[in-house]
């Protein structure tokens, strides 16, 4: 319902465009929607690596569905390069936002380079830039800088994810946007936020992720570890996602715009909050137990007879009994003092690890999640990439369909909470640079 609002307000048609009376008229016209991209049928992709695989597309969106995507009618500039950004104004994009997408001339979104491992593409870069315009522009130069700024007349929310400083050097920081752009909502992502002592210093994800400590719980004690995705990036990039659209659902009702500070470093700190709890007024902080779970057992990973491994979680007295009596089949470990409770459990987790293991070592991994399931334990495969691109739960839910690139279509997930592709908008990944021309006609400007 809140997106609902958000675009009846401030996107819905012309009227709400040119309304004096409306307390959210914005300051100029919105460039032209770009056209979508919209999977049709049931294509079959073949991907070399894993075989062939059957996808499940649902029919694309039709016009006036499109016209109901909440953020149709809203213009978003993005100066992105990496994840944090691009992850971001995805997502709005997927609700139907206008994305822009300024990139160097000849060289583009330096993750265009991570690898060549999608079709000659970079797995980094498709994931995060579907449904968007590529603006080539070499904005140290006046002549393309004073295109930014013409357009930037025309957008409503303006992302960036630059070195520190970068956008003040070039005179787009939002103090030297707010009076000529009153109701532009710009928002910042950095590593640091723009204050304070690292408000200089350039971060990325694993620099971040050890600031913030996550090193410290992952991993073991005797080889710290950090998490296997972009995850400073990804918890930064969502709260960007999310504060944007409360900056544009604050507009509707003020008509003007904000300014948004999304630092790295505090969105991990946030996310690290039960382990800065854990160790409140200076108590020992969770010890690093790999895909254990420190504060918790039997919380983890276990291995079972050939080779195969099973994770499963206990988290009451309940199923500890079920575990004990329908799993293990020794009901007396249920009143064993050395397991009498949580904290028991996890003061003794060697003793009743090797207890299990025993068990298990007797059973393949099939077997135990049958006994798991069976007792009502919560349980799952340790999965590889390869497990994920054919699971079943994925498959029967229909959650796969394609989208296109400049090597042609590739598999893409639809985002979590849809169920069908004709509620968001999923287009091309554009190449570098793709739109400069239509974009900059549509500015009255030359290429």
């Amino acid at each position: 319902m809140a997106f609902r609002f958000l675009r009846s307000r401030a996107a819905v048609k012309c009227q709400c465009w040119y309304s004096s009376t409306n307390p959210a008229a914005y300051h100029s016209r919105p460039l032209s929607f770009a056209n979508a991209y919209i999977p049709h049928g049931e294509p079959q992709i073949s991907l070399s690596h894993y075989g062939r695989r059957h996808l499940a597309t649902a029919a694309g969106a039709t016009q006036a569905e499109e016209d109901e995507l909440p953020l149709k009618g809203i213009t978003v500039v993005s100066l992105e390069q990496a994840i944090a950004a691009p992850f971001c104004t995805r997502q709005l994009a997927d609700l139907g936002a206008r994305v822009i997408k300024v990139e160097r001339p000849g060289v583009g979104d330096f993750a265009r380079d991570y690898d060549t491992r999608l079709n000659g593409l970079s797995s980094h870069f498709v994931w995060t830039n579907r449904s968007k315009e590529s603006l080539a522009l070499d904005l140290k130069t006046p002549r393309d800088l004073a295109a930014l700024r013409k357009l930037l007349g025309k957008a409503d929310v303006l992302v960036q994810n630059l070195a520190p400083g970068a956008t003040d050097r070039l005179g787009i920081s939002y103090e030297k946007l707010r009076n000529e752009f009153p109701s532009l909502v710009v928002c910042d992502i950095s590593g640091y936020g723009d204050s304070g002592p690292y408000r200089d210093k350039k971060a990325y994800d694993l620099l971040v992720q050890s600031e913030a400590g996550m090193l410290s719980v992952t991993g073991t004690e005797s080889e710290p570890a950090k998490v296997g995705i972009s995850i400073a990036d990804i918890a930064s990039a969502m709260y960007a996602y999310t504060n944007i659209l409360s900056a544009l659902m604050k507009r509707n009702k003020t008509g003007k715009g904000s300014r948004i500070d999304v630092s790295m470093l505090e969105s991990m700190a946030e996310w690290m909050t039960f382990p800065l709890y854990y160790t409140y007024q200076g108590q020992p902080g969770p010890k690093p137990v790999g895909a254990s779970h420190a504060a918790i057992f039997p919380y983890g990973p276990f291995q079972t007879g050939g080779g195969g491994s099973v994770m499963l979680g206990i988290q009451n007295e309940r199923e500890w009994a079920r575990l004990c009596s329908e799993v293990l089949d020794d009901p007396t470990l249920a009143t064993d003092v050395r397991f009498a409770s949580n904290l028991k459990r996890v003061e003794n987790r060697d003793i009743l690890r090797k207890i299990m293991l025993d068990v298990f070592s007797r059973l393949s991994a099939e077997e135990v999640i049958a006994r798991l399931d069976s007792a009502k334990i919560a349980n799952a495969k340790v999965n590889d990439m390869a497990g994920v691109w054919d699971h079943p739960q994925l498959k029967a839910r229909n959650r796969w369909t394609e989208i296109q690139t400049p090597n042609g279509p590739v598999p893409a997930l639809l985002p979590p909470g849809t169920t069908s592709a004709s509620q968001v908008r999923m287009a091309e990944v554009p190449r570098i640079g793709q739109h400069t021309k239509s974009i900059l006609q549509e500015l009255g400007l030359d290429e």
